[in-house]
Parts: C-alpha cells; sequence; structure tokens
C-alpha cells in the first residue's frame, strides 16, 4: 500500500487488515528496521519520504473519515454573508463541499478542486486566483497567483497542509506552494488551520503559517495512545492557538453537528490560548473524555523526560 500510494495512515491500514491499530503499529517498526519504509506520525512513507509530497489521488484516500468531521466542524464556523479564502488540499475540499449551503459567500481560492466543489453553488460567489497550475493538487501556484492576492482583505483563511508543529507552525514540502499560502495567511483577519492528527508533530521543508499568527486549529481526537499528538496539541494551546476537535462521523453534517455539540465537536479548554483577533462563531464546549486526566498526567510526565 505505502509503494502505490506514497504514504498510508494507521487507521486505514488497520481497517484493511482488519486489526487492531497497535498490531498494526508492531508491523510498521519492523518493516522500518529492515528499511522497507519511514514511520510517521500516525501511518508510514515511502524511505525518505520527508520531502516527498503525495498527489492528490494518494492523499484523497487518507484519513478520509477524519477529514469529513473536522470539514463538518470548520463548516459551522463561516457564516452568512462573509467572504473568506480557502486554500489547496484534500481537507479544504471537503470543506468547500459544505460551504455550497452557504447564502452570499464570498470564496477565495487557488484551489481548482475547490472551485470546482462550488461551481454549482447559485448563491456562493467563487474568486479564483492567476497563477501556474500545480497539477500533482490542482493548484494555481506562482508570482501570478500571489500578485492576484495583493490588496485582498478577508475575514478568515482555511488552510491545510503536510504537517504542523508548536516549533514551525503549518509547513509543506513544496515552495511554490508555501509562497501562496503565506499569501493567502496576509488576505485575512483570521487563520484556521485544518489538520487531522496524522499531521500534528510532522515537519516539512517549507514553514507556510508560523505558530503565533494560527488562531484556530480544527483537528480530530488523536488516539488514545498517541501521547505525541496530544504533547502537540498542548504545545499549540500553550502558544495561543484555540484548539476545535472534532469527534463526528464521516457524513455529518454541519447544522446537525451543531444541533449535537456534545457528539460532534468541543473546544479544548486548554491553558494558554488566544482570542480571535476578529470574534467569531462561539462553540459551546462539551465535556472532556473519562480519561483525561491521566492522559493529561501522561503528558506531563513525557514532558518533564
Amino acid at each position: 500500500m505505502v509503494r502505490a500510494n506514497g504514504a498510508v495512515s494507521l487507521r486505514e491500514l488497520a481497517r484493511v487488515v482488519q486489526t487492531s491499530e497497535v498490531t498494526v503499529r508492531r508491523d510498521v517498526r519492523a518493516l522500518e528496521a529492515e528499511g522497507l519504509l519511514d514511520r510517521r506520525h500516525g501511518g508510514a512513507v515511502l524511505p525518505g519520504g520527508f520531502t516527498r509530497e503525495s498527489g492528490y489521488p494518494q492523499k484523497s484516500h487518507l484519513a478520509t473519515a477524519e477529514k469529513t468531521a473536522i470539514a463538518d466542524v470548520a463548516a459551522g464556523l463561516v457564516q452568512e454573508g462573509e467572504a473568506i479564502v480557502v486554500g489547496a488540499g484534500t481537507t479544504t475540499q471537503e470543506l468547500a463541499r459544505r460551504l455550497a449551503r452557504v447564502p452570499g459567500l464570498t470564496v477565495v481560492t487557488n484551489s481548482l478542486l475547490v472551485a470546482q466543489a462550488l461551481a454549482h453553488a447559485n448563491r456562493v460567489e467563487v474568486v479564483m486566483t492567476g497563477g501556474t497550475l500545480r497539477g500533482s493538487n490542482y493548484a494555481l501556484v506562482g508570482s501570478g497567483a500571489e500578485q492576484s492576492l495583493h490588496g485582498l482583505r478577508v475575514s478568515r483563511a482555511f488552510l491545510s497542509g503536510a504537517g504542523l508543529t508548536a516549533e514551525r507552525g503549518l509547513s509543506t514540502s513544496n515552495m511554490l506552494s508555501a509562497s501562496v499560502d503565506r499569501a493567502l495567511v496576509q488576505a485575512a483577519a483570521e487563520v484556521v488551520v485544518l489538520a487531522d492528527h496524522t499531521k500534528l508533530g510532522t515537519d516539512t521543508m517549507f514553514q507556510t503559517v508560523p505558530t503565533d499568527t494560527i488562531t484556530r486549529l480544527v483537528t480530530d481526537e488523536p488516539p488514545a495512545h498517541d501521547e505525541r499528538a496530544a504533547m502537540e496539541l498542548q504545545a499549540l494551546a500553550d502558544q495561543g492557538v484555540q484548539i476545535t476537535v472534532a469527534g463526528g462521523g464521516p457524513g455529518t453534517s454541519a447544522a446537525e453537528g451543531a444541533r449535537q455539540p456534545r457528539h460532534h465537536r468541543r473546544d479544548v479548554p486548554l491553558p494558554g490560548q488566544r482570542g480571535a483577533r476578529h470574534p467569531g462563531p462561539q462553540l459551546r464546549s462539551a465535556p472532556l473524555p473519562p480519561d483525561h486526566q491521566e492522559r493529561q498526567a501522561r503528558v506531563a510526565d513525557l514532558r518533564r523526560r
């Protein structure tokens, strides 16, 4: 699967081979010891895959349920009549599919996939940047894309990327994509990063959004044994990033998430969270899981070590 797709998540592997993630993780460690693949947070890639970027066909099959849940929650942040920018990526593509129902919305994007998802939404205006088409992710990049964003001002930017760490923020493995994402950020009053748990703790070559510029992170619930993701979330919160965890299953609409917030989303009340630069919709907090204190204790112990 790694040879075919370039990358694969542990969850996907566990589903395919019908076993537990614990078993899959053990086997992945053994394959890494033989030099057949490299482990990455929440998954595995081909050896030397640190700077390698998977194309759209591979990315579209990774962490699909998680991306759906994240998109459901992120869509609930968008208000009628708002103007936003949406960057390229498979998670932002999922978001765009849900934005088609928001009346009076204006979406600025450099992604053909985002534009396609909104093409038949008669109540949404789509504004595309110029630029050169990058075929691997169907995005417009280069000086033309960046220049078309000069002088633009919108309320929010929704961006994804290849990795997210508290130390460097959001990053990607392509220089041209990173440059356009930075231009998108400059156009927005708030920056919302959409990243599933497999990207937490992953660092790639080119920084796109430094941590102190990120207003909110929308992510999914990391597995209970995933201490690295929990530590990264804590570190991001300590630097002022608002953390919103999407817990709903695939196919849950944003409207359903709003009616049943306890099941589909929660704002994690971690210390040091930074307020948004402009007020946005407020999400009601839901109870933390029963093992939260135990997990926090394990995180604190790991940080002391």
